[in-house]
Order: structure tokens, then C-alpha cells, then sequence
């Protein structure tokens, strides 16, 4: 083998082509000449009698089978002795015409012994016999018209193609036929074979399931034999493979240097390992495994190569695909716990612990955020408790469409517009609503949200406005109740101009205020209405904790819930 195998096809293909001149002429020195000594007389000929007459056949002899009782020579016997010589079905068929001269059937009037399947009567057997009964089948498949047309233009017919099917005592038999025929004398000789043998259709199969196929490439004589899987892997005439040559020009430029390490190695003799080798096909790259075998002679040189190639291309592309998948799925994997980064780091800078100012003002306040996705851990839930400079408590919540980092961002908006306007001197809860509602209505980009905006005065009046949102549960005395809601108005971002009203509540020592989002009280299929029921009992339970044992109870007590939304719990216990 060559120290470095060919880099590019056209060295590669002068390289195959030296050694092949080389195997060539080595094997011309070792071959046996045949002489050339004219024409090889007829077998006919060296057995004849000096006196014997040749009849007109070629034949000799007084006893030849082709001459009649009375000695005549007759041709039609001639014909038929030889049916017995031929590899093939073969039979001599007459034509049967109706009254008006029409071929309507044909009659076997010799036959041989080759059956073209195992399950098909032998055509010596059917000697007398129409073609219509012995092969039912072939009528029906348009065999005897086909005949016919041989008589009538003269012109031979060449591997007529015929699925043909028949009822037998074991049951219902197929195969295709192939029939070669052509006219002798008014009559028909023709011949027919299956298509392919059992073994050659179990190959095909087998080529066809495992995506393979094979070539052998005669180093010698420089024939060429393909599959028919090879040559439907490369899509050509499986009567047209390629030659060695041809087949350098289709390897991909970067695999040529394997592919000749594997082609210099078969010629040489020797057996390479399998490798895998990039073709162009049409246009369409292709992979395959290729596994080569050289066949040696006696004399050690290798006058043939064997190459079994598999098509690995759909393998190829899962792979490449799934690769493609696993890199997405990193890069989405990464930008997501990117998100929850900063999503987290914006929710803690956003939604802060409770100021100590509250507890100075007897007020003692927890919140709590529950993600609907514990892999997200952001949302658009938010809170705002508060000392304002007048002495009065800000306290709200609300809930802005969706999750992630926009949900993040329309929180924050909504989060700090509310702070700002709520430093406004001598306004309400219901102003403040409304002047929310309206920066929301004015910005296109906005999306609706849903909020309570309340004040706790210095004698603990809670006067608030609400847009669309759950209303709060008061735990007094042991018992949870909703506060009422006639004065709720439309969602955040969905009614501009609306004027919120606001409702006041006289709250109590030992009282314990929730506010929360829908998140906590929604479930697919049931009315929300149960949901803020279901919330009452619990926090009816609680009676006697402060806000943060409140909130650990509840959460504990919702703790096997899947959450279809965010959210968020605020508890204020009055002091």
C-alpha cells in the first residue's frame, strides 16, 4: 500500500488505474493462450455416417427424431425434441381461432419439463390442453392476446411481465412471470421464468429492510455486477453501475482520503476495516458503511472486490437532528434559569420585606409568593404595604397578565406608578385606582391586571377600591368572612374613564386581613366562588396566629394543589 493514500478523486482514480494496468499484465504473463485454429465443426457433423444424408435441421442419421415414419424430415418434431434442452418453461402453442378467424386461445402442443415455480404444473404436462385451462391466470392477465399480437406482426416478444395468480389444493398461489416468445411457422414457441427466485426475493427484501446493497467490480475483465439495493441506494439503472472511477467522482472532497485507505487496501489484497464514507447523490449527501472483501486467486494476485455498503444516512440525520435538539434544549435551559435569575433578583428588589415602621404603628404584616411553575419562580403578582408621610398604611396587591420577565417588567410599572401617585397629598383609594387604571388605558402595550388599593387610617378604618379582583377574608373572633364587593370595578387597562368607587371596613384588634390572588382561589372546572370558600375554612383555623404562622398554615394546607397561576398572599394582624 501505498505510504499516503490519494488526497483528491483524480489522483486517486490515476492511482486505481496503475494498479489495475499492473494486476493486469501480471496476469496475462501467468494466463494460458488459446489458439485460434477457424471454426470448431458442428457436433452434428463429426457423428455423421459417410453415408448418412443431413436432414434439414442439421441433424443426421436414419434414426434421428426429427424424421416421420415414412422417413420425411419433419420440422415441427425437430422443434420439440429440443424443448427438453432449454433452462427455461418452454412449449409450442397453436392457435385455436373462431368461425370470423380470431384467436381466441392456444393449444400446448409440446412441452418441457421445467416447472417456473415449485407450486406450476410442468408444460409437459399440459400437452393437448388449452392455455385458457392450464393457465387460467395468464388469460385473465392478457397473455393470450400478447401471443396473439406475435402472430400477427411477427415481432418477438420480450420479457412480457405478468402477475399471475392460481387457485391451487393448498390454496391461493402468486408469482410474476416473465414470457419471451416468438413465431415458428404459425405457431408459437415461447418460454417463461419467475421474475425471481424465492432467494432472490428474500435478498431483495433484506437489502430493502436493512438499507444495503452490493457491488463486485471485476479488476480483470473490468465488469461491473451491482444489487439492486446498491443501486437504489445511488439511484441508477441497476443495468448502469458505476465503475470504480465513477464512483471516486461521488465521494465528498473531505472523505476521499478514507475512502482511497480503503479502495488502495482491496486492491492491494488486502481487507480493510469498515469505514464510513459521504457520497453525493443527486444532489443529496448520503452516508454509508462500507465493508470490502478481495478475492484472490492462486496465484496471490486479487482479481475481484467485493463491497457491502449499508445506508446509514436516516441514522445520520436522527442523530444530527437529536444533536440539534439537545443544543436547543441546553440554549433554552440556560436562557430560562437566566430569566429565573434575574426574574428572582427583580421579584426580591420589587417586593421587599415588611418595613419596620409598620410594627411601630401596631401593624404587623407577612407575604408569601407561590409560583404556578416551580422551575419559573416569577410572575406578575405583586404587593405594596406601606407607611405613607401622613400616617396613614398603603396597603395593595394585584396580579398583571402572564409570567416571566414581561410579567416581571408590567408588575414593576404598575408597582411604582402606584407608589408614586400614592404620595399624592389628601387622595383615596379610589382616586388611586382610577389614576391607575387610566396609565394603563393609555399605554398600548399594556395589558389588563387586576388590584385592591387601600388605606388603614390611624383608627384603623381599611377604606379601599377594587378592579376586578378577589375580594379580602377578615378572621375575627374564629370566623372568616368576605368582605363585600358592590363597589368592584372593571379590570386594570379595560375601561377608560371609569371612576372607582371605594368601600370601607373598621377593623379590630386581633383581627388578621388576607389579601391574595386569583391564583390561590381558581380551579379548572370549578367556580371560583368555592375556591374563596375553601380559603375561609382554612383561615378560620388560624385563628390566634399572627400574619407569618398564618400564611405557613395555609401554604401547608394548599401544599399538594397544583397552582394554574401564580400567586400572592398578603396578612396584615391588626395590634
Amino acid at each position: 500500500m501505498s505510504p499516503l493514500a490519494p488526497q483528491d478523486p483524480e489522483t486517486l482514480k490515476q492511482h486505481l488505474a496503475r494498479e489495475v494496468r499492473a494486476l493486469r499484465e501480471a496476469a496475462r504473463h501467468g494466463a494460458g493462450v488459446r489458439l485460434d485454429e477457424g471454426p470448431v465443426p458442428a457436433a452434428g457433423v463429426l457423428a455423421r455416417d459417410a453415408g448418412a444424408e443431413p436432414c434439414s435441421c442439421g441433424s443426421a442419421g436414419p434414426g434421428h427424431g426429427c424424421r416421420d415414419a415414412g422417413g420425411e424430415h419433419d420440422p415441427w418434431a425437430c422443434v420439440c425434441a429440443a424443448l427438453p434442452a432449454i433452462p427455461l418453461s418452454a412449449a409450442l402453442f397453436t392457435p385455436v381461432r373462431d368461425e370470423a378467424g380470431v384467436t381466441v386461445d392456444f393449444t400446448v402442443k409440446a412441452g418441457n419439463h421445467v416447472r417456473a415455480a415449485e407450486w406450476l404444473e410442468a408444460p409437459n404436462g399440459q400437452v393437448g390442453r388449452r392455455l385458457r385451462e392450464v393457465q387460467p391466470g395468464a388469460a385473465v392477465g392478457g397473455l393470450v392476446g400478447a401471443l396473439d399480437s406475435v402472430l400477427d406482426t411477427g415481432r418477438a416478444l420480450k420479457a412480457y411481465a405478468l402477475d399471475y395468480t392460481e387457485q391451487r389444493s393448498d390454496g391461493l398461489h402468486r408469482t410474476k412471470l416473465l414470457y419471451d416468445a416468438s413465431s415458428c411457422g404459425g405457431e408459437v414457441l415461447a418460454t417463461w421464468r419467475a421474475a425471481h427466485s424465492r432467494g432472490e426475493l428474500l435478498s431483495l427484501d433484506a437489502q430493502y429492510i436493512a438499507s444495503m446493497g452490493w457491488g463486485t467490480w471485476d479488476l480483470l475483465s473490468g465488469e461491473v455486477v451491482w444489487s439492486e439495493g446498491l443501486s437504489s441506494i445511488f439511484r441508477t439503472d441497476p443495468a448502469r453501475p458505476l465503475a470504480l472511477a465513477e464512483l471516486c467522482d461521488t465521494v465528498l472532497p473531505e472523505d476521499v482520503p478514507r475512502f482511497a485507505k480503503f479502495l488502495v487496501a482491496l486492491v492491494d489484497g488486502e481487507e480493510p476495516s469498515g469505514t464510513e464514507i459521504r457520497f453525493s447523490v443527486l444532489g443529496e449527501v448520503r452516508t454509508l458503511h462500507l465493508v470490502g472483501h478481495p478475492v484472490i486467486a492462486t496465484d496471490g494476485l486479487p482479481w475481484s472486490v467485493h463491497v457491502i455498503a449499508r445506508d446509514l444516512t436516516s441514522q445520520v440525520r436522527s442523530r444530527q437532528r437529536l444533536a440539534a435538539t439537545r443544543r436547543q434544549s441546553d440554549r433554552l435551559r440556560e436562557e430560562a434559569a437566566a430569566e429565573r435569575r434575574v426574574a428572582s433578583s427583580l421579584r426580591e428588589a420589587l417586593l421587599p420585606t415588611v418595613s419596620a415602621e409598620l410594627a411601630e404603628a401596631g401593624l404587623s404584616v407577612a407575604a408569601a409568593y407561590i409560583p404556578a411553575e416551580e422551575a419559573a419562580a416569577v410572575g406578575g403578582d405583586w404587593y405594596k404595604c406601606r407607611l405613607l408621610p401622613d400616617g396613614r398604611v398603603l396597603l395593595a396587591i394585584g396580579d398583571a397578565c402572564g409570567h416571566g420577565l414581561g410579567a416581571v417588567a408590567r408588575m414593576a410599572q404598575q408597582r411604582h406608578a402606584l407608589a408614586g401617585l400614592a404620595h399624592a397629598p389628601g387622595t383615596h383609594a379610589g382616586q388611586l385606582t382610577t389614576w391607575l387604571n387610566e396609565l394603563l388605558c393609555a399605554d398600548p402595550s399594556a395589558e389588563t391586571a387586576t388590584g385592591i388599593i387601600g388605606h388603614i387610617d390611624a383608627r384603623r378604618r381599611f377604606r379601599w377600591a377594587c378592579a376586578g379582583h378577589p375580594a379580602p377574608l377578615l378572621l375575627r373572633d374564629g370566623a372568616a368572612s368576605v368582605l363585600g364587593t358592590e363597589h368592584r370595578g372593571p379590570l386594570f387597562g379595560l375601561l377608560p374613564g371609569h371612576a372607582y368607587e371605594t368601600a370601607t371596613t373598621a377593623l379590630r384588634p386581633g383581627d388578621l386581613l388576607l389579601l391574595y390572588t386569583d391564583g390561590m382561589v381558581e380551579r379548572r372546572g370549578e367556580d371560583i366562588a368555592d375556591g374563596v370558600e375553601t380559603l375561609g375554612k382554612v383561615l378560620a383555623r388560624c385563628d390566634g396566629l399572627g400574619p407569618q404562622d398564618t400564611l405557613d398554615r395555609i401554604l401547608d394546607a394548599y401544599a399538594s394543589d397544583e397552582h394554574e397561576d401564580d400567586t400572592c398572599l398578603v396578612a396584615l394582624g391588626v395590634g
